[in-house]
């Protein structure tokens, strides 16, 4: 059964509004006929330095604990590649059947085009 977790700094700094929303989205996120790791999109921004903070629900609908060392991850809209980036985040580690929220941050330099920051979505270039 798919449990939804949070990692203990944004435990501690969620809004209420946001953490309803996540928990929303949670609750109607479809559970995959595969074992697998796929993402659900909550909102995206530009910060001030310029760079894509892109924030998602990090669904591990198996039974493995999934790292993100040294993966391959690429943020689409409308089928257009707009930033791609190698992450090490020896922090971010979701344990089997459990959704994360997480933000991905790409540097300015892996921004490969204009993006508009709507319906875009978070692909996984690398087996997970």
């Amino acid at each position: 059964m798919q449990k939804l977790q949070y990692e203990s700094s944004w435990d501690k700094t969620l809004s209420n509004k946001d953490r309803k929303i996540i928990e929303g989205i949670f609750l109607d996120t479809s559970l995959p006929n595969q074992n697998s790791i796929q993402f659900t999109s909550l909102w995206q921004a530009i910060n001030h330095k310029g760079e894509l903070l892109v924030t998602v629900l990090v669904h591990n609908f198996s039974h493995q604990v999934c790292s993100f060392m040294n993966k391959k991850l690429r943020y689409m809209e409308n089928n257009e590649i707009i930033a791609e980036h190698t992450f090490t985040l020896p922090s971010l580690i979701v344990q089997p059947e459990t959704s994360m929220p997480w933000t991905f941050i790409f540097p300015v330099e892996s921004l490969n085009s204009h993006e508009l920051l709507e319906d875009g979505r978070l692909e996984g270039l690398d087996a997970i």
